[in-house]
């Protein structure tokens, strides 16, 4: 990228980093792979342009500005072997940008986390590595037990031993940090919730089911998704998703099997097509006789969002459609939590058991 940019001010040429859109119209679905890939379009971040290209975007000078210094933390710790966390990342360029006369300036390159954050995806996509691979990381997020024993960073772990907390998953991940020693499950379930994850450790429920259980506390990381695509083509372990019946559980699941709009160019590397959508469905509260009251009414943001996810071209198939149009014509969501409306063990003992046994799933 440096390399680049030298090579344009010795043409005597305005600086600039081409950037791929990460947006909703630079994706295409690949049906036949099953996944959302990036698309060819791009934007050009040029050094002498002060306004942005749109209303109230801001300074592409200063963009440009804030993506070379960026790029050359990066390239410092990828060249020291370290690696750092985003926020740390962050506060490293919380410093005045030097005046021509080389004093520091009022202006900081970076006033607040949500500046930078955007500009390491771009980086990240611009050069096509992750941003774990550029030496960032993010905070750990994610737990993960079950019949299963890895090697982390040199040690060796017993995933079935792991107390109520169960073994947090980094946010690297990759074969020269996580290796697979052994193992004797028969499936992943991965749990949007983290207070649901701690139900089925609790009951022991991958005991019983011969299962790893990892959750990602709500939309899962990217640590999450990569060891989840990890175990499902490395050890061929089938992959269930369990989510609230709701438009963002919906979604959940979709960035699971699909990828993302804002992760497509990572897909390859994240998405697993035959992942299933084991629940909750919109006809769980009648199969398992769940009281009337107890279902929560879709708010007008739910349907927006519904209305929303049942154009993507990935949702398309009948079944989904069928899906997202039954929860609109009830008018009501169902939360995991809804079923200890039963009794708390019900998720464990009854609910996953049964629709595990009767194959009631989504692909």
């Amino acid at each position: 990228m440096a390399k680049g940019i030298v090579q344009v001010v010795h043409e005597r040429d305005d600086p600039y980093v081409e950037i791929p859109s990460r947006t909703l119209s630079n994706v295409s679905f690949n049906e036949k792979k099953g996944i959302i890939e990036l698309l060819d379009g791009t934007q050009r971040r040029s050094f002498f342009s002060l306004l942005g290209r749109r209303k109230g975007e801001g300074s592409q000078a200063k963009k440009f500005m804030q993506t070379v210094r960026v790029a050359e933390v990066c390239k410092k710790l990828i060249d020291a072997g370290d690696s750092t966390s985003i926020r740390d990342l962050f506060y490293n360029l919380k410093v005045p940008i030097k005046t021509p006369d080389g004093k520091s300036g009022k202006e900081l390159v970076f006033n607040e986390q949500s500046e930078s954050d955007p500009i390491i995806e771009d980086i990240e996509v611009a050069v096509a590595a992750l941003r774990e691979e550029l030496g960032v990381h993010a905070e750990t997020k994610g737990s993960m037990v079950g019949p299963m024993t890895i090697v982390d960073n040199g040690d060796r772990i017993e995933l079935s031993a792991m107390g109520s907390g169960g073994w947090a998953v980094p946010s690297i991940v990759e074969g020269d940090v996580i290796q697979f020693v052994k193992h004797k499950a028969k499936f992943i379930l991965l749990i949007e919730k983290g207070a649901i994850w701690q139900r089925f450790n609790k009951d022991r429920f991958w005991e019983r089911q011969q299962c790893m259980i990892i959750h990602g506390g709500g939309q899962p990381p990217r640590g999450v998704r990569r060891l989840v695509f990890r175990m499902h083509n490395e050890l061929k372990l089938p992959v269930y998703v369990l989510v609230d019946n709701d438009p963002w559980g919906y979604y959940i699941y979709s960035v699971v099997k699909q990828g993302s709009i804002n992760l497509a160019f990572e897909s390859q590397r994240m998405a697993i097509p035959a992942a299933r959508f084991i629940g909750m469905s919109s006809r769980d509260a009648e199969r398992f006789d769940i009281p009337a009251h107890v279902p929560m009414p879709l708010t007008d943001e739910d349907r927006r969002r519904a209305r929303e996810i049942r154009n993507y071209p990935w949702f398309q198939k009948n079944a989904w459609q069928r899906e997202i149009k039954y929860m609109e014509a009830l008018g009501v969501k169902l939360e995991l939590e809804a079923l200890s409306n039963k009794h708390f063990s019900f998720i464990t003992e009854t609910y996953l058991p049964k629709k595990l046994k009767d194959k009631r799933w989504l692909d």
